[in-house]
């Protein structure tokens, strides 16, 4: 696989911008320490419409809308970025804590009125269809619950999941936050598994076709109990893995992992147990490693890993955290992975791994940066409202719902950095054409980041 000749990254550098990407993606109100100063205060009214204070919280990607499903999942993973590498995190451990706790105190908000979770704020068609900076907001900002009558077992349990792995995050630091979470995520997830049933079926119509749940509500229901298990140790959690894991899909979905899917991360953070983790472990790194026979991902002739759909960065960054994470334990017990023919020592594991984050950050055939202000090359056009539009300290007048377009449609770099945000990225063929309206390609979100910030954090101090 031949790599675009680039000096060795600072991983460092890399690091802090990726932390202070998700300053950029801020929803309510800003605090004094805000470092991405282009942003104001937005959304402040957030709930007010039905008395529920929603204020806070993320916006996923390049729109003004707060989808409380990937948003739980990206706090989950920056969470569990921490649990794994939080000792090469540095100074910038403070940094991922604010942006963990910007999530799971609106995630606490989400959760607030026994017997309902509210899985999204803003309605997606009004907001997709103006090109406004979030501070200009006039589209409606309707809330969306799930209920024990319309229930959203994905969307609860992930909530589960991101409270239990970032109580054990605030744990040693802040003991009444943790407990608080603990005990939430306990609650939330007793809700998702006692009124079963996809959200698709209740907010569809909303949810659809943004994060819509094409794998189930099972995986969620797994997921979020083994974070509770390895927040508790209750042996109640232990029981409900193991009795529920024979209801996943079994076919390929030891491969998947991401927002909707989350089968390959319960067999990493359950392979320190016994079978069928550990098998499951194992033909999860044959899926992704490129000499493997049974490899089910592609790879582009730069080297990059690439599965269909918009996007892709998301899965090079949480199937080489996986890779990272696994290496782990493989390296304790001086084990290797046979796949097939082919042997994989854990050091293999981190190769590819580093190889992606690597690309990423460079080492490419464009010899471009996908993180933005990272490098001398970067992407300067991406589908990011905010950063796309002039900021309220440039252009304090309000830009309405159509105003936006010009910008939206000019060949210009965006005027405000979005510093650390990691887009959707290339093609196939190592090919990425910079543009605003090609929002597969250069739309960052904030689940392609999460798992980054772990594997930075390793590769730093590494």
């Amino acid at each position: 696989m031949a790599m675009g000749l680039v000096a060795s990254h600072d991983y460092g550098e890399a690091l802090t911008k990726s932390l202070l990407f998700y300053e950029g993606q801020r929803s309510g109100k800003l605090p004094p320490t805000q470092r991405i100063t282009w942003r104001k205060d937005s959304a402040l009214r957030d709930g007010f419409e039905i008395g529920v204070d929603l204020v806070g919280g993320y916006y996923d990607a390049g729109d003004n809308v707060k989808f409380t499903f990937p948003m739980a999942f990206s706090i989950t993973m920056l969470a569990w970025s921490v649990l794994e590498f939080g000792q090469s995190l540095g100074t910038d451990l403070q940094h991922s804590l604010k942006a963990i706790q910007w999530g799971t105190d609106y995630l606490l908000k989400a959760t607030s009125i026994p017997g309902f979770v509210f899985a999204q704020v803003g309605d997606p068609y009004g907001d997709h269809n103006c090109w406004e900076r979030p501070e200009d907001m006039d589209t409606p900002r309707t809330p969306y619950a799930v209920s024990k009558e319309f229930p959203g077992s994905e969307v609860s349990a992930e909530i589960a999941a991101a409270l239990a792995a970032s109580s054990m995050v605030f744990s040693p630091i802040n003991r009444g936050y943790s407990a608080r979470l603990l005990k939430r995520a306990r609650m939330v997830f007793e809700f998702a598994d006692k009124y079963r049933g996809s959200y698709n079926d209740s907010l569809g119509p909303w949810a659809c076709p943004f994060y819509c749940d094409y794998s189930g509500y099972q995986d969620e229901l797994v997921w979020g109990a083994a974070w509770l298990l390895r927040a508790t140790k209750a042996p109640y959690y232990r029981n409900y893995v193991l009795a529920n894991i024979q209801n996943l899909d079994k076919s390929s979905s030891f491969a998947e992992f991401g927002w909707d899917t989350k089968h390959a991360g319960i067999n990493l953070i359950k392979s320190q147990t016994p079978e069928p983790f550990i098998t499951n472990a194992d033909k999860f790194a044959c899926s992704v490693l490129p000499e493997s026979p049974t490899v089910s991902v592609s790879y582009s002739p730069g080297g990059l890993l690439i599965k269909p759909g918009g996007s892709n960065l998301q899965h090079a960054t949480a199937l080489s955290f996986l890779l990272l994470v696994y290496s782990g334990p493989l390296s304790k017990d001086s084990r290797v992975i046979h796949c097939g023919n082919v042997v994989a020592t854990p050091a293999r594991l981190i190769q590819v791994a580093r190889s992606q984050v690597d690309y990423i950050l460079g080492s490419n055939p464009l010899n471009m940066s996908y993180m933005v202000g990272y490098g001398k090359k970067f992407p300067e056009r991406i589908h990011h409202r905010g950063s796309s539009l002039p900021s309220i300290t440039q252009h304090p007048q309000h830009i309405d719902c159509t105003g936006g377009a010009t910008y939206f449609y000019t060949n210009n770099p965006n005027p405000n950095l979005l510093t650390g945000a990691v887009i959707g990225g290339p093609d196939i063929k190592d090919s990425y054409a910079d543009s605003r309206a090609d929002f597969a390609h250069s739309e960052p979100t904030t689940y392609i980041n999460a798992p980054l910030v772990g594997l930075l954090a390793y590769f730093k101090s590494h």
